[in-house]
């Protein structure tokens, strides 16, 4: 682990993202999709707010996962097509940057889980029959490839809601 994680508390934060189920083989597919929600944006004169996350709203890692792609706003918009509001909830977090390539996010989450297992915290889950449903867990992708084109220098922080 770089560094020790830490604990905070986020407000609640309007977004705006693309999402649907998919299998944990083409997960890339919806975060991909993450240069048409700023295509979106600009035409609106809506501003990021944040970088651009991931979210994984329901995991079942041998079935589908319910994940979406976003980007923090300043205040609530409407849905449009594709493009889905929604609201980050606010709570007690724990966040955890890692420095890697997108490959190595598997083991920085690990060490996440481990870490907070250690000390006896609870994540926001419940079990559901389509798998773990998740408060917020989120990767927010604070590096931006066209200005740092080494994956192993790519920045993502991990925010992963702590139970009430």
């Amino acid at each position: 682990m770089e560094a020790e994680p830490d604990i905070t508390q986020r407000a609640a934060q309007p977004y705006v993202g693309i999402g649907g189920w998919v299998t944990m083989a083409a997960i890339g597919s919806v975060a991909d999709r993450i240069p048409e929600i700023f295509s979106w944006l600009g035409p609106r004169g809506i501003a990021p707010a944040g970088p651009p996350f991931f979210r994984y709203n329901i995991v079942n890692m041998e079935g589908q996962l319910q994940v979406e792609a976003g980007v923090p706003v300043a205040s609530a918009v409407q849905d449009d097509g594709d493009i889905r509001a929604g609201t980050l909830p606010a709570g007690r977090f724990a966040i955890m940057t890692h420095t890697g390539a997108p490959n190595t996010l598997v083991a920085a989450t690990a060490e996440l889980l481990d870490w907070a297992s250690a000390r006896g915290l609870a994540w926001d889950v419940s079990r559901t029959e389509a798998g773990v449903k998740w408060g917020c867990r989120l990767e927010f992708y604070l590096t931006n490839p066209a200005e740092q084109p080494d994956a192993s220098r790519w920045q993502t922080q991990l925010a992963f809601r702590l139970a009430d």
